[in-house]
């Protein structure tokens, strides 16, 4: 049985003092229960207070985006090896606005899972469509890109310390939303595609939500035999909020 992992994206959001009324809110009402864990997942500034205010705690820290360089003239980047350094246990790749905003390729999204990987890091690669691609049928066929591309960089074995975020692009901030049946049909079909390469692996990764997961819908997604969590963006920024996520995985 896999554990359900519930990981919070901060995006560009928050302050010294806004994070550390958030942290300790969350920190103060883990519930209960194993089985499941809890990351959170601040802007780079604040990943070392973060890291402070959570330490001994339950809940995880890791970083939104990580540069594939190990060094250099690369202004403005961060590596994964500082990521390590500051107490970084997971970092986040390929998310569907960096994607869309930023023109990061398939392949440029590889080789940051590559380098987050070689530097201790669990990179949780994002992969989904946008609406225009599932209104044309090809959500299969754009993950499935997305996905080879890590395989064909990494290999299978990678994606045992690896987690997966499907990301509806369409449901994020549209006010249209996935159903459980809809995100379990993507979840499977990633699921199946791993297994062609080895169904061990598959069998263990995990697989998050992240198409507005919300205190309301949890359960239901986290009933789904293929889903395993949630990277959840605007519900991460109230301790209350997140925490009613985390109590439906505790009560999977």
């Amino acid at each position: 049985m896999r554990d359900i992992l519930v990981a919070g994206n901060w995006k560009m959001n928050g302050s010294s003092a806004a994070n550390a009324e958030l942290v300790a809110g969350i920190v103060g009402g883990v519930p209960a229960g194993d089985g499941f864990s809890l990351l959170v997942c601040p802007p780079f500034p604040y990943v070392a207070a973060v890291v402070e205010a959570t330490a001994g705690s339950p809940v995880s820290v890791g970083a939104q985006n990580v540069s594939e360089h190990d060094k250099g003239a690369y202004t403005g980047e961060v590596s994964p090896g500082m990521l390590k350094d500051l107490g970084c246990e997971y970092v986040i790749v390929g998310h569907s606005e960096r994607r869309s905003l930023y023109n990061e390729t398939s392949g440029q999204v590889a080789a940051k899972f590559v380098a987050a990987q070689a530097a201790g890091l669990t990179p949780i690669l994002c992969v989904g469509e946008s609406l225009e691609e599932r209104e044309a049928g090809t959500t299969e066929a754009v993950v499935d890109e997305q996905l080879d591309a890590v395989l064909d960089a990494a290999g299978i074995a990678a994606f045992g310390t690896a987690v997966i975020a499907y990301e509806p692009v369409w449901a994020i901030g549209t006010g249209m939303t996935a159903t459980p049946e809809q995100a379990q049909d993507v979840h499977r079909h990633i699921r199946e595609r791993l297994a062609g390469h080895d169904g061990t692996v598959a069998a263990k990764v995990q697989i998050l939500y992240g198409g507005s997961m919300k205190g309301e819908n949890a359960a239901g997604l986290l009933g789904q035999a293929d889903i395993d969590g949630g990277l959840i963006g605007g519900a991460s920024l109230k301790a209350a909020d997140f925490l009613a996520i985390a109590q439906a995985a505790a009560n999977d």
